[in-house]
Parts: structure tokens; C-alpha cells; sequence
């Protein structure tokens, strides 16, 4: 299976679909001065449990990192989980 994620500004969310186009999974954040804020995460059941969580959240910080002047807020539990996880995306933790 593969997962494409790609950001949908408009909306405030990344969005990862399968090779066919329908929607797996969405993660939704707020942009507040120069900090990402990741505040909710969800996958459709059917693709539970096949790495797409993952996928989007990997893709969403390696947009923000890319961006170099931006850091990260994880009020989403499962993107803090997940940056508690993989120490080399710590860097990008806003000072709390």
C-alpha cells in the first residue's frame, strides 16, 4: 500500500490518500506565529494499524522542518507520542 500525503493550506490540514485517491487520513494543525501547532490526528478505520498515522506525521514535520524558521507544538497526542519516539525530530519542539 502506498500512502501519498500532501498539505492542503486552505484547510489546515495534510492529508494522505491511497493510490486511488480516497482519503485514509487527515492531520489538522494551526499555524500561530511561527509555531505548527498539530491538534488532531485520525485515520479511517479501514487503514488503522498500516502505517498511515505515521506517514503524516513523518511528512508533516519534514514540511515544517524544510521551512527552517518554524517550530512545533504537539497538542495532538498522537503526534507527541510519536516525536517522543524519533529523538531526531525533537529539534523541532517549540520551548515550552
Amino acid at each position: 500500500m502506498t500512502v501519498h500525503v500532501t498539505d492542503v493550506p486552505d484547510e489546515q490540514r495534510y492529508e494522505a490518500r491511497d493510490e486511488s485517491g480516497e482519503l485514509m487520513g487527515v492531520s489538522y494543525y494551526d499555524v500561530v506565529g511561527s509555531t505548527v501547532a498539530f491538534t488532531h490526528t485520525e485515520v479511517d478505520e479501514r487503514f488503522e494499524g498500516q502505517g498511515v498515522a505515521g506517514a503524516l506525521t513523518r511528512f508533516a514535520l519534514d514540511a515544517v522542518r524544510e521551512q527552517g524558521d518554524r517550530t512545533v507544538a504537539p497538542l495532538c497526542p498522537y503526534v507527541k507520542g510519536w516525536i517522543a519516539r524519533h529523538e531526531d525530530y525533537q529539534d523541532l519542539l517549540a520551548p515550552s
